[in-house]
């Protein structure tokens, strides 16, 4: 495994993390986990050098945070780089986001809000403190709170010890400058995949010019970039692919057609398409970190082979043209 410093925090995180969504298990996922198969996969993904884990209280509303604390407790905590988000609430009211599973999601990153959510994740991960803390989703009206404010609160925990690094997902880039001007930014997560390639116009380079990782998430595209899908398979209402661009009838035939187009590169790289779509990411740039899912231990080694794959210029050029054509397609 390979590793980096995150942002300008000191902290060396393995250059792939685990993403513990899809193991929380829930409506969004269309069932309740395998408890303690979603604890060995994380456990495993720490044996193979994975430090960097990465979880949120939105997760099955809190359910991932538990299966995480659990998993924590057969390892040593100074083995793990433990990130966890702020801001997605559903037992107490903020602005009206999404509904899962009957339930009402809220944003709110009011101080009072972003510190009693910390104080509940600690609880339900079962450690004193958050190695990184993001906030999940930018704060909208009704229940608006400035950057500046959200960001002097998470200064404050920060002072008090109870969290190590600072993070933001799904920001914009002035959003992210705004961030830059009341502190520190030692980490950014954008939708990176070889399908969805938008970060590449401006969210990286302004991560480069300022020493902050670009974390890519949702880099198999939630399972589709596997190869493992069926052409008939359609997701079920109400699941978390269903209302995805490229889970649609039509366009998910014709990236079944681009992996098969793959195989040789894997058979060139003895991977697996899941491991080239991984490695095809990680080749892109040294401050790029990639956050993967797993459900299972065995996906495990499966996903680490890809941090090792140093893909040839040629290659990575003839991958981005096919993604390319679908784009082409997907337009006409």
């Amino acid at each position: 495994m390979r590793y980096m410093q995150l942002g300008n925090s000191g902290i060396q995180v393995s250059k792939m993390g685990l993403g513990t969504w899809a193991i929380g298990g829930g409506p969004a996922w269309s069932g309740g986990p395998d408890e303690q198969n979603a604890i060995d996969t994380i456990v495993e993904a720490v044996q193979h050098g994975i430090n960097l884990i990465d979880t949120a209280p939105a997760y099955n509303f809190g359910n991932s945070e538990r299966l995480v604390g659990r998993a924590l407790k057969q390892v040593h905590r100074n083995q793990v780089v433990l990130v966890t988000k702020c801001g997605v609430v559903w037992n107490r009211e903020g602005s009206p986001w999404n509904i899962v599973g009957n339930r009402q999601l809220y944003k709110n990153l009011t101080p009072q809000s972003v510190r009693l959510e910390l104080e509940e994740s600690l609880r339900r991960l079962g450690t004193d403190y958050i190695d990184l803390y993001m906030t999940h989703w930018p704060s909208v009206e009704p229940c608006y709170t400035p950057i500046a404010e959200t960001v002097a609160e998470l200064n404050r925990l920060k002072e008090e010890g109870k969290i190590r690094a600072l993070g933001a997902a799904n920001v914009s880039i002035a959003q992210i400058k705004e961030y830059l001007a009341c502190g520190e930014l030692d980490l950014v997560q954008g939708k990176y995949s070889i399908l969805d390639r938008a970060v590449e116009d401006e969210l990286l380079p302004l991560c480069q010019q300022n020493n902050i990782v670009m974390q890519a998430y949702s880099p198999l595209e939630q399972g589709l970039l596997t190869g493992t899908i069926a052409r008939d398979y359609r997701p079920e209402p109400g699941n978390a692919r269903s209302n995805k661009k490229w889970w649609q009838p039509g366009r998910m035939e014709r990236v079944i057609d681009m992996l098969d187009a793959f195989k040789p590169l894997c058979k060139k790289y003895h991977c697996t398409i899941p491991a080239l779509c991984l490695a095809w990411i990680m080749n892109q740039g040294d401050e790029i970190n990639l956050l993967t899912g797993a459900t299972a231990p065995e996906q495990i080694g499966m996903n680490a082979l890809a941090a090792s794959l140093e893909l040839e210029t040629a290659d990575m050029q003839y991958m981005r043209a096919m993604a390319e054509a679908l784009d082409d397609e997907a337009c006409m």
